[in-house]
């Protein structure tokens, strides 16, 4: 007997869709796009685990589990300046939602 599967449709916002408040799931969603960004500034510059993390001024460890987005072990204030210390420019949109 094949077993039916039941689907939700998602919010567009996936932390929020797995339990998470609708403040937590914001700062989710804003450190994983600056850590996305990050990942790929590292890999598009070349650069190794080792290098990284002295143009980054941490550990290679640290830059591993950035490149295995590990979320959890990374506060937005410090990607950021990690992105800066690799030539980013952060730039901020807030949009707010129509009232009921």
């Amino acid at each position: 007997m094949t077993e039916k599967l039941k689907i939700t449709k998602s919010s567009g916002n996936v932390f929020r869709d797995i339990g998470f408040s609708e403040e937590e799931s914001q700062d989710l969603i804003i450190r994983s796009r600056l850590m996305l960004e990050l990942t790929k500034r590292v890999e598009k510059l070349g650069l190794t685990q080792a290098r990284a993390a002295n143009e980054l001024g941490v550990t290679q460890p640290r830059v591993s589990d950035l490149m295995r987005g590990k979320i959890s072990l990374f506060s937005t204030e410090m990607l950021i300046g990690m992105l800066a210390k690799l030539g980013g420019e952060i730039r901020v949109s807030v949009k707010f939602k129509k009232a009921a």
